[in-house]
């Protein structure tokens, strides 16, 4: 099983299939509009553009589980990202990453890229899962690991 196998709902609504990105290299995060960690929109923005033309997509995935900081419907997460940030990469339905209703992508990615001392549990917004060409999952990244900080391992798996 790899990223590939899932699906996920668009911003907009429409079921997304993951095998659509198939041969690209995924950053793939939880994301908030209210967090102190929400101007790495612009540094996801960043290395979407960065690398978008090589195979790249930065995938983000609103929740409102940590501190209620993603309350808004979707149109007005849409909305937000596009007016704060210039957010151009795709945006999910807000989902859960954690505990029984955790979306099944999160359920995977935490699997095979558990975190400081094994656990699987997502700790907070801007979590951030790097996945190969093949739809493995390559590395986890912390939420305080700023996006342009991942160029270099996003340099080498494109080197692959």
């Amino acid at each position: 099983m790899n990223v590939f196998d899932f699906s996920a709902t668009a911003l907009d609504g429409a079921p997304i299939d993951l095998s659509r990105y198939r041969g690209k290299v995924l950053l793939i995060v939880n994301t908030a509009s209210a967090c102190g960690f929400t101007p790495q929109y612009k540094g996801l923005e960043a290395v979407y553009g960065q690398f978008r033309e090589r195979g790249v997509e930065v995938l983000g995935f609103p929740c409102n589980q940590f501190g209620q900081q993603e309350s808004g419907s979707e149109a007005e997460i849409g909305a937000f990202c596009e007016k704060n940030y210039g957010v151009s990469f795709p945006l999910f339905a807000k989902i859960e990453v954690n505990g029984e209703s955790a979306h099944p992508l999160f359920q995977h990615l935490k699997r095979e890229a558990p975190g400081l001392l094994g656990t699987q549990r997502i700790k907070w917004n801007f979590t951030k899962f790097l996945v190969g060409r093949d739809g493995q999952v390559v590395k986890r990244y912390a939420p305080q690991t700023k996006p342009e900080a991942i160029a270099s391992d996003i340099e080498a798996l494109l080197a692959q």
